[in-house]
């Protein structure tokens, strides 16, 4: 089963803030035979350089916490993706939590005081709009 997968849960420090984590979860989905996946980040693919400043989503935009409009750069990041999906036939991604671009469910409300709102960031809500099961970090049982 081939899976997307944000870059930074594999520990690229592709993270907006240039960063390394370890996800135990993502560890032992590594060990399984039966699982490919492949590594994308939205961001990098849409042109935005690493580190970079925070973004949100306002609606139907991305915005900084410098307030500069990233929208386009992260609706290019979501269409990438959507295409290594379909040439690697991918059926499913796990994606980073609450990310303006992969969050899946629940991402902050475009303020930056770390509200969490109900909602999908612009690459989960591609994905999910063409078919595809998305997971986050934390829930990654969820497809398989």
């Amino acid at each position: 089963m081939n899976i997307l997968i944000s870059a930074c849960l594999l520990g690229q420090m592709c993270r907006y803030d240039g960063k390394s984590k370890h996800y135990d979860t993502i560890q032992r989905l590594l060990q399984r035979p039966d699982v490919h996946l492949i590594p994308v980040c939205p961001e990098q693919a849409g042109g935005l350089a690493t580190p970079r400043d925070p973004a949100e989503r306002q609606g139907r935009r991305v915005v900084t916490c410098h307030d500069n409009d990233v929208t386009a750069a992260y609706e290019r990041g979501a269409a990438e993706v959507l295409r290594l999906a379909r040439l690697f036939h991918c059926t499913a991604a796990i994606l980073k939590d609450r990310s303006p671009s992969c969050g899946s469910g629940a991402i902050y409300d475009g303020t930056f005081t770390h509200t969490v709102i109900a909602g999908d960031g612009v690459t989960a809500a591609l994905l999910k709009r063409e078919g595809l099961t998305v997971v986050n970090e934390n829930t990654v049982e969820a497809i398989y």
